[in-house]
């Protein structure tokens, strides 16, 4: 006997709520050589399961390699302590590096840009030596159940002339199309997702008070519980 086309829709959401967050890092790429502050973001393809033809910034899912990856600097203290939630077990400071070298890789990856330095490997392959030293520490928020794809996503912020950054570099991928520089205080007829036209608010008020954003300021955890949307300070 066929199932209920009901059924069936509540046993697929049921399946997708079920589906656990994995861990993936974002950064917010910001342009500060000129009077208005401007971000990087880039267009994500229409073949994309997830988030298809929005703009978002360089980012993407943590992978199991990325802890191992060599770094020239270590995370600014404050930043490292934000991201373990004081936890300085092994397990913890690893995981939060990894999602810091992710950043960064998705980075290179996505838009060419390097936060570090890359040397020649085995078999002739580049090794990227990420520079973590910049990065701050400005936001979190977990995908709502409901969705085909779920992320636990830290979202970082550097500044191009801290992070020893051409703006002029930036190059497509197939992953980022259309890479722009976009004006921070004008964004509104962009087409992007919900939470990261949220996030850049977080950060436009955060840079009012104090535009050199410091390491160890506080930032937004959005979440979702039993249906309800949640915002606590990490």
């Amino acid at each position: 006997m066929s199932s209920h086309p009901f059924n069936r829709q509540d046993a697929e959401s049921q399946a997708s709520a079920r589906i656990r967050p994995r861990d993936a890092a974002s950064i917010l790429l910001v342009d500060r050589t000129s009077s208005v502050p401007r971000v990087l973001m880039g267009k994500r393809g229409s073949a994309h399961v997830f988030m298809p033809n929005l703009y978002v910034f360089p980012g993407g899912r943590r992978d199991r390699g990325d802890s191992r990856q060599p770094f020239i600097r270590d995370l600014n203290p404050l930043v490292l302590a934000r991201l373990t939630g004081g936890d300085a077990s092994a397990a913890a400071l690893n995981r939060s590096r990894g999602l810091a070298l992710a950043a960064v890789r998705e980075l290179v990856e996505e838009t060419g840009l390097l936060l570090g330095r890359a040397e020649n490997g085995r078999k002739g392959l580049s090794r990227l030596h990420a520079d973590l030293a910049s990065l701050r520490y400005v936001a979190r928020a977990i995908t709502p159940p409901g969705h085909v794809r779920r992320f636990d996503t830290r979202f970082f912020l550097t500044f191009t002339d801290e992070a020893a950054i051409d703006p002029a570099g930036i190059s497509d991928s197939s992953e980022l199309h259309d890479l722009r520089w976009l004006d921070m205080q004008d964004l509104s007829s962009l087409n992007m997702p919900e939470i990261t036209r949220t996030i850049l608010d977080d950060v436009r008020a955060q840079m009012k008070c104090d535009p050199s954003l410091p390491f160890g300021s506080d930032g937004p955890f959005y979440f979702c519980r039993n249906g309800r949307f949640y915002r606590e300070t990490i």
